[in-house]
């Protein structure tokens, strides 16, 4: 035999009293076999004007509840007993409306389900329950993020296109909308950032200048573009042709070249004004502010390099979805072609201001440190911190002709500067040599990669060289796996194409110089005899 003495379900009073009575009187013989009990399974009397009891007999269908109206009395009370001040709750005030509906016969497991969930709602004082919680807002993300989600499919209320043809559609609203969202940033920094900053004095104007850049001549370029793409929807909403527009706009892009080329020193600057307590506040209510999406100054600053690059990539989403009969499909690899060039060329600048930037802050402890192949260098493949074996934190430069290690430091005036730490190494005779993750170190401990003692190396590569006068031989550890595969692939690069440029200039210098007597005569006709008898007599 199964009991059920839950406190909370005793109180379900508000069932139909009239229907359980009836359904009592008729069970009586039956109901004479079932003994109530306390929550310590004791046998107590039982009163017909009582408070409910849930009883489940073992001769009746599975799951069938019953409810007598009778108290339960504690565990350490005798049966007889009735303690004069003990406190009844009054169910008759619940908010339930069970007293008041007319009561239906259910299934006995519908009954059961239905109070226990009426059980869970007395355990809450019988309180209505509360109205769903709005659904809050996730938290929002340190990197851009777009305030229009809408969809060309959204703008137009009916069409007959096709799947390819929609598609494309959506990867030209995509750039216009584009246009009009990078327009509105860059105007909101110069709103925002640029003239309050100005007019408070928090930075002086050459400081300003030398941040924000040639920012203020992109608006114009992007207005222009966005008010082309306008005209070609029209009022149908729909573009046809656009390569033309973009291949008669894509030229303008070459104002990026000195926007991005001042990226390097505007972001070193800035850094360096951060330090400073009246730049951090501002700046720091700002990103704190609604109107900046969680941003900092820097992630607008850089959302043009961002939009260029991003150019040749909505361009091929275009041309894929074009179909083979449309006008573009003949223009529109001319546009990528120029596009690509011309974000090739940015890139190009972009590297050779970088790695001049970068070679003025070198600073040299002996004269052998340097080596012309520093100077002659035109850009960067990368650089970034790296540990030495003594788990030192190094900041490595891998230029286009040279290896240099560095420890970062600042100036006098709180600029930073790089002194280099031992011998810079030319590319054109680096050795790389990879270290398997798990392999005993050698030549030194590797501090930063040991955990518990465990004497494993992880994430190591070494480079050597033999120099004019001595080898030299450096391990290095990346910060992860993903740091050490990118070190190894720009070196292995910069090894092969240094070699190959080094053997180039061998084969020029051995290159024989024609005798100055003949240059005459690959300027004369094969039939030409007496020219050549006479040139060749003199």
């Amino acid at each position: 035999m199964t009991w059920i003495c839950d406190k909370d379900l005793m109180m379900e009073v508000e069932e139909s009293c009239e229907t359980r009575t009836s359904w009592r009187s008729q069970r009586a013989g039956e109901s004479q076999s079932t003994t109530t009990c306390d929550h310590a399974g004791k046998k107590r009397k039982q009163d017909s004007t009582t408070d409910p009891v849930i009883r489940i007999s073992e001769d009746e269908d599975e799951g069938e509840v019953e409810q007598e109206e009778s108290e339960m009395v504690p565990d350490h009370m005798n049966d007889s007993e009735e303690p004069s001040n003990k406190r009844v709750k009054p169910v008759v005030k619940s908010n339930s409306l069970t007293g008041v509906i007319t009561p239906v016969k259910t299934p006995a497991l519908k009954r059961i389900g239905q109070s226990i969930s009426r059980s869970i709602s007395f355990r809450t004082e019988a309180r209505p329950l509360p109205t769903p919680p709005l659904r809050s807002r996730t938290k929002g993300s340190s990197f851009p993020r777009r305030r229009n989600s809408q969809c060309w499919s959204d703008t137009v209320e009916s069409h007959n296109l096709t799947a390819k043809e929609i598609k494309r559609q959506e990867v030209i609203y995509e750039l216009t909308e584009g246009e009009r969202q990078l327009i509105e940033d860059l105007s909101l920094v110069k709103k925002v950032y640029y003239e309050p900053m100005l007019k408070l004095d928090i930075m002086s104007e050459s400081e300003l200048r030398q941040i924000f850049g040639t920012l203020d001549s992109l608006i114009p370029l992007h207005e222009d573009l966005l008010s082309r793409l306008e005209r070609l929807r029209g009022s149908k909403k729909t573009v046809g042709e656009v390569a033309p527009t973009l291949m008669n706009w894509f030229p303008c892009l070459e104002a990026y070249v000195t926007y991005c080329c001042n990226q390097v020193e505007a972001k070193a600057l800035l850094d360096h004004k951060k330090n400073e307590k009246p730049v951090e506040k501002f700046l720091r209510l700002c990103q704190e502010s609604s109107f900046s999406r969680k941003l900092d100054l820097w992630n607008f600053l850089d959302l043009p390099r961002s939009r260029l690059v991003k150019y040749p990539l909505l361009l091929k989403e275009i041309q894929k979805c074009t179909p083979a009969e449309h006008p573009d499909e003949f223009t529109l690899p001319d546009a990528l072609e120029l596009i690509q060039s011309i974000v090739a060329e940015v890139n190009k600048k972009t590297g050779e201001a970088e790695a001049q930037f970068y070679r003025r802050g070198l600073t040299y402890i002996e004269d052998c440190q340097r080596l012309p192949e520093i100077q002659q260098s035109r850009f960067l493949y990368c650089h970034g911190e790296l540990k030495n074996n003594k788990g030192q934190r190094l900041h490595v430069f891998l230029f286009e002709l040279a290896l240099v290690l560095t420890r970062p430091g600042e100036d006098r005036e709180g600029g930073h500067v790089f002194q280099v730490y031992r011998q810079p190494l030319p590319n054109a005779s680096l050795n790389l040599e990879v270290i398997p993750d798990g392999e005993t170190g050698g030549g030194g401990s590797f501090r930063g990669a040991f955990t518990g003692g465990n004497d494993k190396v992880k994430n190591c590569f070494r480079v050597s060289s033999r120099g004019r006068s001595k080898a030299y031989s450096y391990s290095l550890q990346g910060n992860d796996s993903f740091s050490k595969q990118q070190w190894v692939t720009c070196l292995r690069q910069a090894m092969v194409q240094s070699r190959d440029r080094k053997a180039q200039s061998r084969q020029s210098v051995a290159a024989p110089h024609p005798d100055p007597t003949l240059c005459h005569i690959a300027d004369l006709s094969i039939g030409c005899d007496a020219d050549v008898v006479d040139v060749t007599s003199r």
